[in-house]
């Protein structure tokens, strides 16, 4: 098999999705994941919550958020 007839099967998805804590309780948002119970949908981005969003576990608001780094 020659270089030049391999083709790529699979696609890799090279999406920086983030995490992000409740400072007040360590709840954690995943980007990702999303909170479907919530209406909010896999995938959607944490500045896109509206802004009256409360923390599920103690309700604060997202302001109380911080995004996590590893």
């Amino acid at each position: 098999m020659k270089r030049e007839d391999c083709v790529v099967s699979e696609v890799m998805d090279v999406t920086d999705y983030k995490s992000w804590v409740c400072l007040i309780c360590g709840w954690i948002y995943n980007e990702e994941e999303g909170l479907p119970d919530e209406g909010i949908a896999p995938g959607t981005r944490f500045a896109a919550i509206p802004d009256d969003w409360r923390c599920p576990l103690c309700d604060v608001g997202k302001a109380e958020f911080a995004v996590v780094e590893f």
